[in-house]
């Protein structure tokens, strides 16, 4: 049965191929993979970010609010057929945790519901009140199809606690045309190859085996959002600026440890004064 409410703190970092090989042996001492990459393989996730005609849904998000929402269709499958099931995902941050609530629908569904307004019967009372939360937020928002991004994932949730959670995604694709959960996966990519995005979900704090493996392996928090970084690429290049640049910068910044950042954070503004 899938599950369709969540409460959880999310940590994001990002890892390079060697940090990957090192750690994954050190999470499946305490952890399993999901069902779907057990047999060593990874699984693809599709999805469809809606937003307002002047993206202020994602431009609140990024001046990083106390509060912000974010709604999505999702499908672990590409492309999607009308009948497939998919997720309809209403995702708030509240002074850093996540409540993500999300109703389970076929693509058919989920996109005259969106369009249309159309509210599919549903024999489930979670699936209701979701379906409830999504009228409210399209009430207040006037949303269309923003921008689709698909990656591949390997998922693992503890032995102890399968609420608790470890993603790795890589190969993140972006695009804004042909948004549609029935087309292919295709798309410019958003992280470089080699990298990848880590998600540490939990309910309370990160375990001790955990945190002491991150600190040995030089992996650091980094702040990265897969709908903020396509966003940031569109409209560098929408203003005729070279996204290519700013994805080699941003990556870097983003993958450079704490104490490091600070130190190029200085000799830049040390540069800076000196040709002033």
């Amino acid at each position: 049965m899938a599950i369709t409410a969540f409460k959880r703190n999310e940590l994001k970092f990002i890892l390079d191929s060697r940090q990957y090989s090192a750690l994954l042996p050190r999470l499946e001492e305490y952890m399993e993979r999901d069902v779907n990459c057990r047999s060593g393989n990874d699984y693809g996730i599709y999805n469809i970010y809606y937003d307002t005609p002047d993206d202020r849904l994602i431009r609140t998000s990024l001046s990083k609010p106390k509060y912000k929402e974010k709604l999505r269709m999702r499908s672990y499958c590409s492309p999607a057929s009308p009948e497939d099931t998919v997720f309809l995902e209403l995702k708030k941050k509240t002074a850093g945790v996540v409540h993500k609530r999300r109703a389970v629908l076929s693509l058919r569904e989920a996109e005259d519901f969106l369009r249309w307004r159309l509210r599919p019967e549903s024999e489930s009372y979670m699936n209701r009140q979701v379906l409830n939360e999504l009228e409210y937020f399209l009430n207040r928002n006037e949303v269309s199809p923003a921008a689709y991004i698909s990656y591949r994932r390997v998922a693992l949730f503890g032995l102890d606690d399968p609420s608790f959670r470890v993603t790795f995604d890589r190969d993140i694709l972006a695009r804004r045309t042909e948004l549609g959960l029935d087309r292919e996966s295709f798309g410019l990519p958003i992280l470089a190859p080699g990298l990848y995005l880590m998600e540490i979900k939990v309910s309370g704090s990160v375990p001790l085996w955990l945190a002491d493996a991150l600190a040995e392996l030089g992996i650091y928090k980094a702040s990265f959002s897969k709908y903020g970084m396509e966003y940031k690429l569109h409209s560098i290049a929408a203003s005729g600026g070279d996204d290519r640049r700013f994805r080699t910068a941003a990556l870097r910044a983003v993958s450079m440890p704490p104490a490091r950042r600070e130190r190029e954070a200085e000799k830049n503004a040390c540069s800076a004064h000196g040709a002033a």
